[in-house]
């Protein structure tokens, strides 16, 4: 029965729970009250407010999406339904080197900055916090401060190295937003803002994370040909700074390169004996960021997302649009810009590897604002329960929802999440694991999922029966294990 004198407020009945450690789902009942687990169990008898029959279905606990450029779209679209819709409940944005404080600023940005949109109005990462806790969305969110985002705001021109002045300048940005509830901070040297960035700045650069705590987030120089040694420099930086690394939606790309997953996680896995270093994946063989025509000579197909100029192009094959131009594929890229793309660029039998190594989170890397968005904006979640795990069998339920969960709450040190047990939140996600998968299509990308029946944030349903409810219960967390600052 409930604890003490009080009824619960909700009360899960009958689920099969899978509580995000990996350890085997088993039967059990969980109460909630005040937005947090207080029991888990055989609870036939409590008394609760409200009842919720879930039996045949699996209580898991809500999914945190490790790696997220929802930075704008929390703020302008905040029920987050394609995030909701697959069971997500907790967001980690600002990966890749771009975040949207601290910058104010008017009209589009540079690339890869003008992923993100025109939300550039937060000076500060304690006004986009305010912001966001003045109107909050249907997701929590975390976030990181991005290399690129400073390098942009501190440098007339990002096309070269940083001054001592700049640096000292940027050192100080990563330091207030770490007071102010940045959750690390994440660079992105593959882009052109940051790409003439030494790895000497960036350890510069990010030296506050020693003293102050967080993470080192990296979306690396190089994922083709030179991955080998841009993990080496991810690694030395991580060193440098004695902090944990993130390597970001990892992947070796280039059909060269198609199976030295072998030789990148033989490395990884070496590597994590000495120092804290993890990665994150998404459940696809195509990527999706700025268009950028040198990369055109290394895909045999690339679908345009966005294009300022020829917003029709969305959703067309850059070789027919050049066929239909008369011209070369780069020279149509270079037409179409500034623009975005997929790009079918990996091989599946990476992903898999990459997925199934053990340190691997899951992070969609989903973009919402997008004319035609990757698939992975809707589909990541289900498409690794259900594609991967249930129809492949390339992981157990329990260790999968442990990718999606314990391990992602365990490595970005989100105290309290990422599992069910008495005391943490109640992050809930509900779904019938015969039936989870993913339905979007790189031709229909926008489809929600199939077999996610409820979701909670805070104890609060977001999604119910398979529907948005409208509730928007997310806050900005900023009770992270690990971190020195106040």
């Amino acid at each position: 029965m409930a604890d003490g004198t009080h009824m619960y407020d909700l009360l899960l009945a009958g689920g099969t729970v899978v509580d995000g450690t990996g350890q085997a789902r088993r039967r059990a009942d969980v109460a909630i009250r005040q937005g947090r687990i207080v029991a888990v169990g055989d609870l036939a008898g409590a008394q609760a407010a409200c009842t919720q029959d879930v039996s045949e279905l699996i209580v898991a606990p809500g999914f945190i999406d490790s790696h997220a450029h929802d930075d704008w779209a929390v703020l302008d679209t905040p029920d987050m339904l394609p995030k909701i819709s697959q069971g997500v409940t907790t967001v980690v944005n600002g990966n890749c080197g771009i975040s949207l404080a601290p910058l104010r600023a008017e009209g589009p940005q540079v690339p890869p900055l003008n992923l993100l949109g025109h939300g550039y109005r937060f000076g500060s990462f304690a006004q986009y916090r305010a912001a966001i806790e003045e109107a909050p969305p249907a997701v929590n969110v975390a976030a990181l401060v991005g290399h690129c985002t400073l390098r942009v705001l501190r440098m007339a021109d990002v096309k070269r190295t940083a001054s001592q002045d700049e640096i000292a300048a940027m050192r100080q940005d990563v330091e207030q937003a770490l007071h102010e509830g940045a959750l690390g901070v994440s660079t992105g040297t593959f882009y052109p803002p940051a790409a003439a960035a030494t790895e000497a700045e960036v350890i510069a650069v990010c030296e506050p994370l020693t003293r102050l705590g967080g993470i080192y987030a990296t979306h690396m120089r190089d994922e083709g040909d030179r991955v080998m040694e841009a993990i080496e420099e991810s690694l030395r930086i991580g060193a440098a700074l004695n902090v944990p690394i993130v390597i970001s939606h990892h992947k070796v790309v280039g059909k060269q390169n198609h199976g030295r997953s072998v030789e990148t996680l033989a490395r990884l896995r070496d590597a994590a004996r000495a120092q804290a270093v993890c990665l994150d994946c998404y459940p696809y063989d195509a990527s999706s960021t700025i268009l950028q025509p040198e990369r055109v000579e290394i895909c045999d197909r690339i679908m345009i997302t966005w294009s300022e100029p020829h917003p029709q192009a969305s959703g067309r094959y850059l070789e027919d649009l050049a066929r239909e131009w008369s011209c070369s594929r780069r020279e149509a890229a270079e037409r179409l810009l500034p623009a975005g793309a997929v790009y079918f660029i990996m091989d599946d039998g990476d992903v898999r590897r990459i997925l199934s190594h053990p340190d691997t989170m899951i992070g969609s890397d989903g973009l919402c604002g997008e004319g035609r968005p990757h698939p992975r904006l809707w589909g990541t979640f289900p498409r690794v329960l259900g594609h991967y795990g249930r129809k492949l069998g390339l992981f157990s339920l329990e260790e999968a929802v442990f990718r999606m969960t314990g391990l992602t709450a365990m490595r970005m040190g989100l105290r309290d999440r990422g599992r069910i047990a008495p005391g943490c939140h109640a992050d809930l996600a509900i779904f019938d694991a015969d039936t989870i998968i993913d339905n979007a299509t790189f031709d229909t990308p926008a489809e929600k999922a199939t077999g996610m029946r409820h979701v909670y944030v805070a104890g609060v349903a977001t999604w119910q029966d398979g529907a948005a409810t409208g509730a928007r219960p997310g806050r900005y967390i900023t009770d992270r294990i690990g971190a020195t600052r106040s």
